[in-house]
């Protein structure tokens, strides 16, 4: 595990697998702890959360009506809302908004978001018998090459639906541009791809160290490139956009890890989402000036991924 978290997006992190004495990790105890949150705070932050989920699923919803070729569209639209709701676009739209930006800047790229981790999903979920773990998590309304297929045409879906969010007026070319390249990456064979291969093979499930790259790749990189696409939109800094990326990266993989406890005796890993939380907070408590209250729910010990 000591590899695991040792970069990520070119850099040098530290790595959550043994103590380093340049690096230290800061104890739970220390000042970068989140204060407990009140009951009306806790309704507050889940009110605001379910708000961003419903400006996505409308915005998706108009996007994808059943149209013709009806052939095309209506198991396109299954897919993507029989998905389960991954993190990173909501994230995608609270960056934005953190920064100071518009929550319509965001809406599209989270749009997109959703759809090409719906994407993934299926392909994930299609039902092919030489994979070492079958995983029969959602309902299989049509046949696997359909599944397949529409999978393939979600994906350039999303990127068309944020080609046309370009706009003279708002003159976001370039943070569309940018955008684009930061999701063609984070699913590429650097981010989620390389999570799922890895994922698919056969080995040692216990390993600490597989798991903690498994998820950084395929969980964790798509929620680090959903907060710093809503940074970018919303015209935060350069320091912003990639402290709000780190912050993206431990939601994603204390979301995986969690994931992957569920039914596994893995004690070791929640030493390891501990971490992961207190260092997600540390990221925040970095950006001066700027209302984290409601992002840093999503790491909270009241509510951790529960929202």
């Amino acid at each position: 595990m000591a590899r695991a978290l040792s970069h990520f997006n070119g850099k040098p992190i530290l790595s959550l697998s043994k103590p380093n004495p340049y690096h230290p990790s800061p104890p739970p105890s220390s000042s970068s702890s989140v204060h407990k949150p009140t009951t009306v705070a806790m309704a507050q932050t889940k009110s605001y959360w379910a708000s961003i989920e419903a400006d996505i699923e409308a915005h998706l919803k108009t996007a994808i009506p059943v149209r013709q070729p009806v052939a095309v569209f209506e198991p396109m639209r299954h897919l993507v809302f029989a998905a389960p709701k991954a993190k990173a676009p909501a994230l995608c739209v609270a960056a934005c908004e953190l920064v100071g930006g518009d929550r319509a800047q965001a809406v599209v790229a989270a749009s997109a978001l959703r759809l090409v981790h719906s994407a993934a999903h299926a392909h994930e979920h299609l039902p092919l018998m030489d994979r070492p773990n079958h995983k029969p998590g959602i309902h299989h309304a049509y046949g696997p090459n359909i599944e397949l297929l529409t999978g393939d045409g979600i994906v350039p879906f999303g990127f068309e639906l944020l080609a046309r969010s370009v706009g003279s007026v708002q003159n976001n070319s370039d943070r569309v541009l940018r955008v684009i390249i930061e999701i063609t990456r984070a699913i590429g064979s650097q981010g989620m791809i390389d999570g799922q291969y890895h994922e698919s093979q056969q080995g040692a499930r216990s390993n600490e160290e597989w798991i903690e790259h498994v998820c950084m790749k395929k969980e964790g990189e798509l929620h680090a490139c959903g907060a710093a696409c809503g940074a970018i939109l919303g015209g935060g800094s350069e320091e912003e956009i990639e402290k709000l990326r780190k912050f993206g990266l431990y939601v994603g993989m204390i979301e995986g890890m969690l994931n992957w406890v569920v039914g596994h005796e893995e004690e070791g890993l929640m030493d390891v989402v501990e971490r992961l939380r207190v260092m997600a907070i540390k990221e925040l408590e970095n950006l001066s000036g700027r209302n984290v209250e409601p992002i840093s729910s999503l790491v909270e010990v009241a509510s951790l991924c529960n929202l």
